[in-house]
């Protein structure tokens, strides 16, 4: 069997999903080049992913006409709701005073009246001071909570594209293993054929010095162990 002296040529590495190549590894020239195979539909989620952060970011803290509309106009019902239930609970109470002044005395001017009503109506109108104050509150909770939807919205769409960059180096990697264990084998088995060529090429050239010592014939006999040694 004639020495093999030529390196063998680079292994490459793919990793196959269903019959289909999803990453590969091969050299272009002096580059080692790492190959992802999108599915169509895996390209549109990433696109969309990527372009929906992008148009996203840009915005997150800027709230456009129709957003402030929506907030303003959920401020205004809970201020209306806040307002019905202080009149609920305060506009009876002033009924109920009338009645019973009005039987007891006729009329509304006497102190009775008077005392009781400052009282109804200094209660209100604390009740109303406290609505004010829960609706600063409740404004900056609705703007906290849009905001948070809105940071959970691009934590989303980076958490897709992370996965995604994740898989995509994970099928990479597979194919990077691959390609080394078949550069590997190769790169073991060209040394194990040239180790073994250098033993023989080494006994041949022993062989051939103690035969060139042993006349004529010797000499014949060492010239050709040296020309069948390039074969071995």
């Amino acid at each position: 069997m004639g020495k093999s002296s030529k390196y063998p040529s680079y292994s490459s590495g793919a990793i196959s999903v269903n019959g289909a190549n999803k990453a590969t590894t091969s050299k272009r020239g002096n580059t080692i080049t790492s190959n992802y195979n999108m599915s169509d539909d895996e390209k549109r989620a990433y696109e969309y992913a990527q372009k929906s952060f992008a148009d996203s970011l840009a915005s997150v803290n800027v709230f456009d006409e129709n957003t402030q509309k929506n907030l303003q106009s959920q401020l205004d019902q809970y201020t209306l709701d806040g307002q019905k239930i202080i009149n609920n609970i305060y506009t009876p109470m002033l009924e109920d005073l009338k009645t019973d002044v009005a039987s007891r005395f006729g009329n509304f001017d006497n102190s009775i009246f008077m005392d009781n009503l400052n009282s109804i109506e200094s209660s209100r109108a604390d009740s109303l001071s406290n609505l004010a104050q829960d609706v600063v509150a409740k404004r900056d909770e609705l703007i906290g909570n849009e905001l948070a939807q809105r940071y959970t919205y691009l934590g989303f769409l980076q958490d897709v594209q992370n996965q995604m960059n994740t898989n995509i180096l994970n099928y990479i990697s597979g194919s990077q293993a691959n390609s080394s264990a078949g550069n590997s084998y190769n790169a073991q088995a060209y040394a194990a054929n040239n180790s073994s060529g250098s033993t023989l090429g080494n006994y041949a050239n022993l062989a051939s010095g103690a035969l060139s010592m042993m006349g004529p014939y010797g000499m014949a006999a060492s010239a050709a162990l040296q020309i069948a040694k390039q074969y071995i």
